[in-house]
């Protein structure tokens, strides 16, 4: 009985040339290279006549240069051209943070001295120099954006549902249109809206919360009509499909399917939007205007408003100029703090109400 032959395994075959070993800069080595290129730079701008932006552009320039020659250098095209673009993104990130931390800076630097209680609690009512705060600018915040809030979610949240369940062909496509132009009409043109249509009803010079609160919410419906749209298509066809082959019928699965499965996403959607208006000074100055005193009827005549109230600070000082500053710089501050506060309960809605998944 023969023993059958064994057949040795191929062996793997060899590259043809010298095999080198891939070389690598250390870690800390491009950030050094840069770093010196940076220096380069600003001495270089040193010896022509300092000036930052001079001194930013040679150091940028220099910086990357070295790192892009090192690289080839040593690692080679591919990685050479890698760290470059690298490079390149994290200085464009590096000047885009440049605008927004100096903003922050400046605004804590002028806002903190009148961030105190007497602010939260004070209006300007028979205040005419130091002292006073902005208590009643706050509350009209707060009520014009809460009124604007809820005339928008639900033309907006409804237009939404019913692009993308309902409508088709050229209504859809019409309804789109006119939603994209409204998102990118100024606000001024909102508020001379809502002082148009409410000087026809009631006649001139009539000054009202509601009128703020409607210019708000014509800036306020296309953001959330855009937001919810996205989120309401991001929903699976397969649970709309499922809801169906159970007979339930379509109001009813986009009631208890569609709008459970993107309550995260329409939160957040929301939220931004709400921050998208907060801020807005223009439509406020032409429909409400600005008292002193607290109003927290929106029906009934002026209210104030903190993006106003603070224009009026900054444009119109009194005898102590300083203080009107200090008060400007303040409302600000809150402004910014009240936009930061939204962003992060946008956040937050999209993280713990968000469909949990199974892994």
């Amino acid at each position: 009985m023969s023993t059958p032959t064994r057949i040795a395994p191929e062996a793997p075959a060899r590259p043809a040339g010298p095999v080198r070993a891939q070389r690598r800069l250390p870690r800390f080595a491009p950030l050094g290279l840069f770093l010196a290129g940076v220096a380069l730079g600003f001495a270089l701008s040193a010896l022509s006549g300092f000036s930052i932006p001079t001194a930013v552009v040679y150091g940028v320039l220099l910086g990357t240069l070295a790192v892009y020659v090192a690289s080839r250098a040593v690692e080679g095209r591919r990685k050479a051209t890698d760290r470059l673009v690298t490079s390149l993104v994290t200085t464009a990130f590096g000047i885009a943070m440049v605008p927004l931390l100096s903003l922050v800076w400046t605004v804590l630097d002028n806002g903190l001295p009148r961030f105190d209680a007497a602010f939260f609690t004070n209006s300007m009512y028979r205040v005419v120099g130091e002292g006073g705060g902005a208590y009643h600018a706050i509350l009209g915040t707060l009520v014009i954006t809460a009124l604007a809030t809820a005339i928008s979610v639900p033309i907006g949240l409804m237009t939404a549902i019913y692009l993308v369940e309902y409508a088709s062909g050229r209504l859809k496509k019409s309804i789109t249109f006119f939603v994209d132009v409204m998102t990118g009409i100024p606000s001024i043109v909102a508020g001379l809206f809502a002082f148009a249509l409410f000087t026809l009803l009631f006649g001139g010079g009539v000054r009202l919360g509601v009128m703020g609160a409607v210019a708000l919410s014509v800036l306020m419906i296309p953001v959330v009509v855009r937001s919810c749209e996205e989120v309401l298509k991001l929903v699976p066809n397969e649970l709309r499909e499922a809801s169906y082959a159970l007979g339930v019928p379509k109001w009813r699965t986009v009631v208890k399917v569609v709008l459970p499965t993107a309550i995260a996403g329409l939160g957040t959607g929301i939220t931004l939007a709400v921050a998208r208006v907060v801020g807005e000074t223009a439509p406020l100055l032409v429909t409400v205007g600005l008292i002193t005193g607290t109003n927290l009827n929106p029906f009934d005549g002026r209210m104030a408003t903190l993006p106003v109230f603070a224009f009026y600070q900054l444009t119109q000082p009194g005898t102590a100029t300083q203080a009107f500053l200090d008060r400007a710089w303040t409302a600000a501050l809150v402004l910014i703090i009240l936009v930061m506060a939204l962003n992060v309960v946008a956040r937050l809605i999209s993280r713990f109400f968000a469909p949990k998944t199974g892994r």
